[in-house]
């Protein structure tokens, strides 16, 4: 990691967190990737410049993480592996050319953490990590399910992506659990399909009515010791803190709740990866989605170098 108190944040290739820019696959404990692709979005589409706007922001972010007390580049390595190239328009072959160019990091010891694109790039990345480590739960974070199974006739977009996942059997419903899902639903029963699949969803307001500490023990206790893929749409967020999403949601959660609820559970779970989706930086007033997405991020890291830690 460059130093900060030496070079300016200004400076150099932006990169995530100014760590080393190297392509392939490297021995190194973290790799960060962007996915540009927002050609399946529904509403407002630009989430393809989101990796860009996550790793300018990311500049201004310090390794030490007080609150677990933790300093992440004691205990990770982490190189910024540049992005995977999608098709654009052409989502299918984006969803392969996702799969087949993340298979070997997969296949790798190192943890990848995407930065999307729209959310449909969450099915490009769990179809890859099937193929190299087999299914995992899911611990995902949203305003929306995103298990409805077509839209405008067509199978793939950004609201199905873990439609495909529970069907394809990428992900273990029985120990996954959404996070904070809100906002008015297309019918009464458009949540009954991933519910008796096994889906645990967690409503935004039961989330605020129970709390953080709460709902954190139950996510923990569902997933138990399985491998766990942390998928993070930025509309989690409540709209005042995320202006610059797809599909902007209100009632939802700070910036504080988030990282809060991602540093309770993360260091507890056997965490494999990571994405961060959804931010659009033409909507982003002053950049802060795209600083709170950075800053997820940074929570996931030091959840990570906590539970190497061991303390």
């Amino acid at each position: 990691m460059v130093n900060s108190l030496q070079s300016p944040r200004f400076c150099g290739i932006r990169s995530f967190m100014r760590m080393p820019v190297k392509y392939g696959v490297m021995n190194t404990d973290v790799i960060i990737m962007g996915i540009p692709f927002d050609s399946a979005t529904s509403y407002r589409p630009g989430a393809r410049f989101g990796p860009a706007a996550v790793r300018e922001a990311s500049n201004i972010l310090k390794p030490y993480c007080p609150v677990l007390d933790v300093d992440i580049s004691e205990h990770l390595s982490i190189i910024d592996g540049g992005d995977i190239d999608t098709i654009p328009g052409y989502v299918e072959e984006s969803l392969d050319a996702m799969c087949q160019g993340l298979i070997p990091y997969m296949e790798s010891p190192a943890i990848p953490i995407l930065i999307g694109g729209d959310h449909l790039v969450s099915l490009g990345i769990l179809r890859a990590m099937h193929a190299a480590r087999g299914p995992v739960a899911l611990v995902h974070f949203d305003a929306h399910s995103d298990t409805v199974g077509s839209y405008f006739g067509k199978p793939y977009n950004h609201g199905s992506p873990f439609y495909w996942a529970i069907k394809e059997g990428l992900i273990i419903p029985e120990y996954s659990t959404q996070i904070g899902i809100r906002g008015p639903l297309y019918s009464r029963t458009i949540l009954d399909w991933p519910k008796s699949q096994g889906l645990r969803i967690i409503m935004g307001q039961e989330l605020h009515e129970r709390g953080i500490t709460h709902v954190a023990e139950e996510v923990v206790t569902r997933a138990g010791d399985k491998p766990v893929y942390v998928t993070f749409d930025i509309d989690f967020l409540d709209a005042s803190c995320a202006p610059g999403t797809g599909t902007p949601e209100i009632e939802g959660f700070t910036t504080w709740e988030a990282l809060s609820l991602m540093r309770h559970i993360c260091p507890r779970l056997d965490c494999v990866g990571m994405d961060l989706v959804e931010i659009l930086p033409d909507k982003d007033l002053s950049g802060i989605t795209a600083l709170a997405g950075a800053s997820v991020i940074h929570s996931f890291l030091a959840s990570l170098a906590k539970r190497r830690s061991g303390i």
